[in-house]
Formats: structure tokens, C-alpha cells, sequence
């Protein structure tokens, strides 16, 4: 990424670029910058061509919108097209209109599509890793190229969750840090490979839609449940296999005997003992610390978690005993022997098949990527002269919001905070501005009267048609992709 620097005077052949706060001048034949727009000819034009994602194309027949509306068996009542924000440009300096306002007709009804590519300081992203590994504390830094970018937040059933990015990390820091946080940014939002360090806790390579590596180790499961949902959903496969069942978990540890599950099946006590914070009967909290071992803890061999059998409790010689992690991928049998110490046994087959059940039942590891970004500030003065109405009619659902063709979440309250999938975008459809600041695209739909009423910039709008022929002043290049089912 290059660095903000004062602009000097523009040599004959240079032209500067307003597309956004840095304002580079540009040599004939160069690119700015952001890579994104290029001096050709004399004029400035944008590198990437306009997206228009086509829904014939998807699977080489036309598309029922089966998430729109209700199919009462017609093919679709419009051509398919969706014009996206990808390659349109930006509405900086922000007073006038966005680059393409588009006018379609739907079912006999008028509508416009406003789109931009909008220069995104206050953004970041939300990172779901499936792991039942332990990554960090919450709290911990995250740092890429050793720099702070974010930190790891709660845990959730079977993942864990990172908070990357922001205001703070993009301008609030050093240029090395905004560099490195911009550059995190862009990789994950375009579906690349990004190696993350977290403070106190193990090295992770994320890419959206892929399995994470936690520490050089690809995982290739999330677990199941907790040790106690584990024991309630196979309780009844163990029953009459094996004497006892511990199900070993850095969250919640399930012991079979003493859990509801095997009581309501009749499952007789065993005098087995737990190290470990004792919840209600046959859940034990902490048993071990985090770590990349079973379970999720920091433990090799998982007889440490158990303190000596109780005979008076109904230990014997002879008690079998299955140790097993939530996601099947750790497990253990062991005979009681005349000391009432568990000795390593070959492991039936039938428990096998139980551990293999485990494992069949839990979900593929992947990380998730979700952009999340504030779409306020002066951007809304490209869709209408009176922004805060576009605030309204997006809260209200009025307005339709998308990224690039893909659907995003608005989250309720005040301004328009959006999330969006970034792998339901099409390849590369962020950029950045060495401000240093997240490009993303955007799209308002609405009906043209609603559009109208917000005060829009109704003498801008212009049809699908004359757009593909004439572009606007970043140049008239289009591209097609093919569209998703529902677009």
C-alpha cells in the first residue's frame, strides 16, 4: 500500500483523481494510489469495469425467485439483471449523485437501484472460526504483520469469534498499524488466505469459506455440542456397551452416570470423581485449562481430570470406562483394575462405531467472514439531498440494501450499520484508499416514487440500456457474471 503524501503540483501530463480524499495526479497511463483508477488518455477512469450479475446465466436457465416472492409458475416478470455497485466508482467529493442511478421496471412497478462504491474509515470485519480448539482469551490482541488489528471476542457454540478492524486500528494508531489493518481487511473481504496472531494464544490462518489452521494443523471439525449435550444426544448409544462415559470439554465436561440422560435410562452410579467445578450433576466447568489438546483443553492424557473411584460409589474391577472429546476426534477405553485404577484397553468395536457417530455428526470447520461498516456520513447525499430520509426509509424497509448483489443486515437503531457474507460477493469486489479506508459496494433499491419523496436525485436516474452503452465518467466498460438463485 503506498503511503499519504502531500500532493505536489501536477506535472502537463498528470491529472488529478477526485475520487477520493487523497487526490493523486496521475500520469498518463499509471494508476492512482488505490490501484483502482487510472489516467487514460487525459481522463480518469476506473480500472475495474461495472458488474452486473445475471441470473439466466447462473445455470444456463432462467431463475425462479423463490426468496423474493411467491412463483405462481411464470418465468421471471423482469430480464434478471441486477447492476451492482462493483467497478461503478464513488460519490466523492459526496454532493453529487452516485455514479449510476438506475431505473427498472418490476412487475409493472418502478423502481431505482442507486449505486456507488462507498469509502468505508469506520469498518472492520466479524470473524467466526470453527474450532474446538482454544485460540485466545477473551479480550486478547490480534495482531497481523505484528500489528494490532482487533481482538478475540466471546466463544460460541463450537467457534470462536474475532472483532478486526475499526476506526481506531484504520486511523487511530500508527501508519503501520492502519497499513496493516487495511491490508487484513482486503484480504479477508476478498476471500484470502490472512495469518493471524493472537496475544498469549496460537497462530490462525483465516479465509473465508475455508477450514481455518490453528498452529500449522488444518481442523477439519467443529464439535458436536458440549460435553453435556453430547452425553444427552448418545447417552442411549452407550447404554449397555460400556460401565461409564466421559465426555472431556474445556467448556462444560459430561459424565454420563451422573447426568439426567443416563439417569432417566437407569444408569447405575460408578463412584468416578472429577477434578473439576461442579455445575449440576454430570456437568463439571474447568476440569483443565484451554489448550489444543482434548477437548479443548490443555491436556494429553485424560485420566489427569480424574481423582480416585469410589468403591462404596459402585467402582469394581472390571468397569469400563470410554473417555472421548466432542468431536470424536480424541478417545479412550479403559478396565478398571483390583486397584480401582483405569488400565488402557483395546476399544470394542461397538464403542468405535459410537466415537465414529460423534464424529459423523459434527459440522466442517470453516471461517466465516461478515463486513461489517457503517454506510452513513456524506455517502447519502449521493441518493438523495436530504440524507437522513435515506436513514429512515432503510430502517423502516423501505429501501432495499445490498453489497454487491449480496443481501446485508441492517442493524436496527440509529444510522445504516450493515453486514454482509463476503463470499456471496463476486471475486474482488473491495478496494481500498490509502487514507487508509475500506472500498466496498452498495446498493439502495426502492420504488422511483418513494425515491421521489426522499428528496432523490430524480433528474440523475437513467434505464438499464442507456447505462450499458454509455457507462458514466469513469469509463463505460461492463462485465456479466452469473447471478444466485433468488437475486
Amino acid at each position: 500500500m503506498n503511503d499519504v503524501t502531500p500532493q505536489k503540483p501536477a506535472a502537463a501530463d498528470k491529472v488529478r483523481c477526485d475520487a477520493c480524499p487523497v487526490m493523486c495526479y496521475v500520469a498518463e497511463g499509471r494508476t492512482g494510489a488505490c490501484d483502482r483508477y487510472a489516467n487514460h488518455g487525459g481522463q480518469i477512469v476506473r480500472c475495474d469495469p461495472l458488474t452486473i450479475l445475471d441470473a439466466a446465466e447462473a445455470k444456463g436457465t432462467p431463475l425462479r425467485p423463490f426468496l423474493a416472492r411467491d412463483w405462481d409458475g411464470r418465468l421471471l416478470a423482469d430480464d434478471g439483471v441486477t447492476v451492482t455497485a462493483i467497478g461503478a466508482g464513488t460519490t466523492y467529493p459526496d454532493y453529487k449523485p452516485a455514479p449510476f442511478i438506475v431505473s427498472r421496471q418490476f412487475d409493472g412497478v418502478d423502481f431505482v437501484t442507486v449505486v456507488t462504491e462507498a469509502i468505508y474509515s469506520y469498518c472492520g470485519v466479524k470473524v467466526k472460526i470453527d474450532t474446538d480448539r482454544h485460540l485466545g482469551h477473551e479480550g486478547a490482541r490480534v495482531l497481523a504483520r505484528g500489528e494490532v488489528v482487533g481482538l478475540v471476542v466471546t466463544s460460541e457454540y463450537g467457534s470462536q469469534m474475532l472483532s478486526l478492524g475499526g476506526v481506531e486500528h484504520l486511523t487511530g494508531g500508527s501508519k503501520a498499524e492502519g497499513r496493516a489493518t487495511c491490508d487484513t481487511l482486503l484480504a479477508l473481504c476478498n476471500c484470502e488466505a490472512v495469518e493471524l496472531q493472537i496475544e498469549g494464544g496460537a497462530q490462525v490462518t483465516v479465509q473465508a469459506g475455508q477450514p481455518p489452521v490453528v498452529d500449522g494443523k488444518r481442523e477439519e471439525r467443529m464439535r458436536v455440542g458440549c460435553g453435556s449435550a453430547t452425553i444427552g444426544m448418545f447417552a442411549a448409544q452407550w447404554h449397555g456397551l460400556v460401565d461409564e462415559v466421559v465426555v472431556v470439554d474445556d467448556h462444560i465436561t459430561g459424565v454420563v452416570s451422573e447426568h439426567q440422560a443416563g439417569k432417566v435410562l437407569g444408569w447405575p452410579d460408578t463412584g468416578i470423581r472429577i477434578r473439576g467445578h461442579r455445575s449440576t450433576p454430570g456437568r463439571y466447568f474447568r476440569v483443565a485449562e484451554p489448550g489444543l489438546g482434548w477437548g479443548g483443553t490443555d491436556i494429553e492424557d485424560p485420566l489427569s481430570i480424574l481423582n480416585p473411584w469410589l468403591e462404596k460409589k459402585g467402582a469394581r474391577p472390571g468397569l469400563t470406562l470410554l473417555m472421548v472429546s466432542t468431536t470424536g476426534e480424541h478417545s479412550a477405553y479403559y478396565v478398571l483394575d483390583e486397584a480401582l485404577q483405569p488400565q488402557p484397553q483395546p476399544m470394542p468395536e461397538a464403542l468405535q462405531q459410537t466415537v465414529a457417530l460423534i464424529a459423523e455428526n459434527c459440522e466442517p470447520a470453516l471461517c466465516t467472514v461478515l463486513f461489517a461498516a457503517g454506510a452513513g456520513g456524506s455517502l447519502r447525499s449521493g441518493a438523495t439531498r436530504n440524507p437522513v430520509r435515506l436513514t429512515r426509509a432503510v430502517q423502516s424497509g423501505e429501501v432495499r440494501v445490498t453489497v454487491g448483489g449480496a443481501p446485508a443486515y441492517v442493524w436496527p437503531g440509529g444510522g445504516i450499520t450493515l453486514m454482509t457474507d463476503v463470499t456471496q460477493l463476486p471475486p474482488g469486489s473491495f478496494g481500498y484508499v490509502p487514507t487508509p479506508a475500506l472500498v466496498a459496494p452498495l446498493e439502495f433499491t426502492l420504488p422511483r416514487d418513494s425515491y421521489r419523496a426522499l428528496g432523490g436525485h430524480d433528474g440523475a436516474v437513467r434505464d438499464l440500456d442507456d447505462i450499458l452503452a454509455t457507462g458514466n465518467e469513469y469509463g463505460a466498460s461492463n462485465r456479466r457474471l452469473p447471478g444466485r438463485d433468488g437475486a
